[in-house]
């Protein structure tokens, strides 16, 4: 069935069904009593086993970004008892006040881990003292492996890692993560580089990236968008862009990139993007003229407002251009949340927001770049093989057709995400449930 005003309705159910009634079902068969309103307004006891999380690599992309309300969604279903102190990297550009919002008793904790060696704030030095377990969440690798060193040197406290991509072990990571409790790799890639490695901690696994449980929405900077433009739910295609390799030499001014490497960046970016974006038009093209249906081009890093209109939106026919707006302004994972909801389906080549589209129950298609790491290895492992392709091995119009038709089989697309869901929704619970148990066990030794 086509997606139409009336069945969104019924998207919005099994939306429910994917994001709360799972969730909550899993918590109690852990044993765990929730409140009766949102576990969020509940505050834990001040002598309550106490996680500190170490997440929020980066805010200039909405993905890992993504990462933090992802972990902390789990831990308020499945650790609603516990305190939890993010140690982030960085929550600039509006992400604290978004993530103290949804989580309002939640301690975040500034500082750095010094070139000497030490912690350059009394409120971090406090986290050290007050928590019973190190939590390295999500990312595109053990991102923070020295603060995770200087955590068990200086407390000998037990550490774990949830949601990580492992692309090569070094004799230095291999002795942090056999030391660990447990290590969740995002994908099964990842997992066998451990087994490889011969990496020893007692508990190794797949759980997919932790933004699978994002919950995130931001309805009014959404609603706003969709009435500038008569944007009707249900009624329009979401779309991504994305360069071969991001160009962190523009976005960071610190950037330490020689310029050999950034003549190569360039180089092949300059090479791809015409043969890339010219296959991510034509799933918009065969959409518009199709469905009938508009078409957002939105960004998930900031870069990429950039490239939208001439690399997608100007080289469209007239006919379809008439039908496709660009979310040129860099935004946050909860107005993504909101019109990635409300949106028939999103294709993308970036990895995060077809992620934050199925946490909210929303298709979403893939379309990877082989210089986008091992990552992609995730949505063949969730049971997504047929919405994910890999752009060198695929023309224009295989992306077109596929795309078009999650549009015209919905129901049958919106039961697939049901089943690809429930099984994540699944592993979340039985390795959450490690988790729990990890930090109950150092809160009691």
């Amino acid at each position: 069935m086509q997606p139409t005003p009336d069945n969104y309705t019924r998207r919005n159910w099994l939306k429910q069904t994917l994001t709360h009634s799972l969730a909550l079902a899993g918590a109690s068969q852990l044993g765990i009593s929730l409140p009766s309103t949102c576990a969020a307004d509940s505050k834990p006891a001040e002598n309550a086993p106490t996680l500190l999380l170490r997440s929020g690599w980066q805010t200039v992309n909405i993905g890992d970004i993504g990462h933090s309300p992802g972990i902390l969604k789990l831990l308020e279903v499945y650790a609603p008892d516990f305190r939890i102190i993010l140690w982030p990297n960085s929550v600039d550009r509006g992400v604290e006040p978004m993530l103290q919002k949804r989580f309002p008793h939640l301690k975040i904790v500034k500082g750095r881990l010094s070139r000497d060696g030490k912690l350059d704030s009394p409120e971090l030095e406090e986290a050290f003292e007050q928590a019973d377990f190190f939590l390295h969440g999500s990312g595109p690798s053990v991102v923070s492996r020295r603060e995770l060193a200087h955590w068990d040197k200086v407390t000998g406290k037990p550490y774990g890692i949830y949601g990580v991509t492992v692309s090569e072990v070094t004799p230095e990571l291999h002795r942090l993560l056999s030391g660990a409790d447990f290590i969740y790799t995002r994908e099964t890639s990842s997992l066998k580089n451990l087994k490889v490695a011969k990496v020893t901690s007692p508990e190794q696994d797949f759980a997919p990236d932790a933004t699978f449980a994002i919950d995130l929405t931001d309805d009014p900077k959404a609603k706003a968008f969709q009435q500038k433009h008569q944007l009707e739910p249900g009624q329009y295609l979401c779309a991504v862009p994305r360069l071969r390799y991001t160009p962190y030499h523009k976005i960071h001014k610190g950037s330490r990139w020689s310029k050999e490497k950034i003549a190569e960046v360039e180089s092949v970016n300059q090479q791809y993007q015409e043969i890339d974006h010219a296959k991510l038009r034509a799933a918009i093209i065969k959409w518009v003229r199709t469905s009938g249906q508009k078409a957002v081009v939105c960004p998930e890093m900031t870069y990429q407002t950039e490239i939208i209109q001439p690399l997608v939106i100007d080289p469209l026919p007239e006919d379809v251009k008439a039908k496709v707006v660009a979310h040129d302004q860099y935004w946050l994972p909860d107005e993504a949340g909101s019109l990635y909801r409300d949106a028939s389906a999103v294709v993308s080549m970036e990895c995060h927001s077809p992620i934050i589209a199925c946490a909210h129950g929303t298709p979403g298609l893939y379309v990877r770049q082989p210089t986008d790491t091992i990552k992609g290895q995730m949505w063949y492992d969730i049971g997504l093989a047929d919405w994910t392709f890999e752009i060198d091995e695929v023309n224009q119009q295989q992306i077109a057709d596929r795309a078009i038709a999650v549009y015209e089989n919905y129901d049958q697309s919106l039961e697939k995400l049901k089943t690809v869901m429930e099984s994540i929704s699944a592993r979340q619970k039985r390795t959450m449930q490690v988790v729990r148990q990890a930090v109950l066990k150092a809160h009691t030794s």
